[in-house]
């Protein structure tokens, strides 16, 4: 590689992140029974770059450079040999063997060998006429049709070419006079090669509107309001699709769509103003879509909020378990967790003691949060408990640590704080049983007002105990974490500024149409 090409691959190595797999070693994979002796670009490499590259590596897409024909594969060939030999291209943060998952775009032993080959043996063309036609991939139109709903940022937000990474919220207002059921979001970003992912939640109280006024700048920085519901998100390379099994999210009328977007700036000033599709359900869905995070609260209960992660801890690890209820099939999972967190896996123990791996990140990186479908739903019976766990590396050798030298971490909201939990979503085998469910559903699921409205009454109470750190029976001051205190009004009854126990218990549940 020249010096020139090892500048460019370590820029393209910042830009994608760090390895998210171990490594599968150049000489194993070479010697794979399925790689053909003689390798060429048209008959063995353009298939495997063009169904599972070319998608992000095409112009106005995600990507820094294209790679649609064989002088884009070619002259970067030695780059892309180890890139895709690490695994870190094509990028897939789940943990192989865990789980079978939509849209699964991890090579095999043979394709990554094939490559390999390819670039050791000369890197040969191949005939013209058995060069594979482009995927048919949809150029300036929408990946599902035409959406029941397209709403655009108001102002463009200016994304400078150098500094930190950017999180900032926008409001966009629906204006929507019934009650609505979404299987799916699309965004179309005008200046994608900034926008690494965007999530979406809803707001039907206001108070998004009031942060966004009193930002001078297009949207507002702080988490601070609450959210009433979820139409899920989008990241980087990712595959928009419908929620299976004919499944929606709830969308109240007078909500307003608030749209988190993740800027990473890409050495060029860039100015976006982007759009999304909303694709509506023709009726009500016949099951209604539930969710549980394990640990609860994204960690709030855990020792990250009482004692933390010291400074050069390199192993601190949290853990978390849900109970199902009833029979359950669960339909996706996600992780969640800041810079220092390490891995997260989840498994569970169904009532006669066999365990199955339900999800893994062996490599966590904040900024790839993926949702995930599993290819088929996976049934846990009644009485199955999904137990998780989440490692953490605050040492000055964790290359993601934003704090050199490390700090005292403990849990909060904001990115250099930590929390952490692994998210699922699932449905009631025998619907019957979800009219009775007092967890979580898909309307909110935080730690504050929403989400204490979506636990039960033991949860709740949990939750309270843990905040009260003073044990005065009252939740004050610091006691209240920020997302709280967006729903401090609908809480706090007596309005004496603080929230009491009997407060809490009196927090009317949130339903599902």
């Amino acid at each position: 590689m020249t010096r020139s090409d090892d500048g460019l691959g370590r820029a393209i190595m910042t830009w994608f992140g760090a390895a998210w797999f171990a490594s599968a070693g150049l000489a194993g994979v070479s010697a794979c029974a399925g790689v053909p002796a003689k390798v060429t670009f048209t008959e063995h490499v353009a298939p495997i770059v063009f169904e599972n590259c070319a998608g992000c590596h095409r112009p106005d897409q995600g990507a820094p450079f294209t790679l649609l024909s064989y002088r884009d594969v070619q002259k970067r060939g030695e780059f892309l040999r180890g890139v895709i030999a690490d695994r870190e291209m094509p990028p897939w943060p789940p943990a192989h063997g865990w789980s079978r998952l939509q849209d699964d775009r991890r090579l095999s032993d043979d394709q990554i060998a094939t490559f390999d080959r390819w670039v050791e043996t000369g890197m040969e063309e191949g005939p013209a006429d058995k060069l594979p036609k482009l995927p048919p991939f949809v150029e300036g139109g929408w990946t599902l049709g035409e959406p029941d709903l397209i709403v655009t940022l108001p102002e463009a937000f200016d994304v400078p070419a150098d500094g930190p990474d950017i999180y900032r919220m926008f409001v966009l207002p629906l204006n929507l006079s019934t009650d609505q059921w979404v299987t799916a979001v699309e965004i179309h970003p005008t200046a994608r090669s900034v926008v690494h992912h965007a999530l979406y939640f809803l707001d039907d109280t206001g108070a998004s509107r009031k942060l966004d006024e009193a930002d001078p700048k297009p949207g507002f920085g702080k988490m601070g309001f609450p959210r009433t519901g979820t139409l899920g998100g989008w990241a980087l390379g990712a595959t928009t699709r419908r929620l299976p099994m004919g499944l929606a999210y709830p969308l109240s009328k007078g909500s307003d769509l608030v749209v988190q977007i993740h800027f990473h700036p890409s050495g060029k000033a860039e100015r976006e103003r982007a759009s999304f599709g909303l694709y509506f359900a023709k009726e009500k869905p016949k099951k209604r879509l539930m969710g549980f995070q394990a640990p609860t609260a994204f960690g709030l209960g855990t020792e990250l909020r009482t004692r933390g992660i010291q400074p050069g801890e390199k192993d601190f690890t949290i853990h978390g378990e849900w109970t199902a209820p009833f029979d359950v099939d669960l339909v996706s999972v996600g992780g969640h967790a800041h810079y220092r967190c390490k891995s997260m896996k989840a498994v569970v123990e169904a009532p006669d003691g066999r365990e199955e791996k339900l999800f893994a990140i062996d490599d966590w990186d904040f900024r790839w949060q993926g949702r995930y479908n599993y290819a088929e739903p996976v049934r846990l019976a009644k009485g199955s408990v999904v137990r998780t766990t989440l490692v953490y590396d605050n040492s000055a050798d964790n290359p993601r640590n934003p704090s050199i030298p490390p700090i005292l971490v403990r849990w909060g909201e904001g990115t250099n704080d930590e929390m952490g939990s692994v998210n699922f979503a699932f449905v009631a085998v025998d619907e019957a049983n979800a009219a009775n469910y007092r967890g979580a559903t898909m309307r909110g699921g935080s730690a504050g007002g929403g989400g204490l409205r979506n636990l039960g009454p033991a949860q709740r109470l949990a939750i309270f105990r843990l905040l009260d750190a003073d044990r005065d029976g009252k939740l004050k001051g610091d006691e209240i974490p920020e997302r709280m205190r967006a729903f401090l009004d609908l809480i706090d009854v007596d309005h004496d500024g603080a929230i009491s126990r009997e407060e809490v218990e009196s927090l009317p549940s949130a339903t599902s149409r």
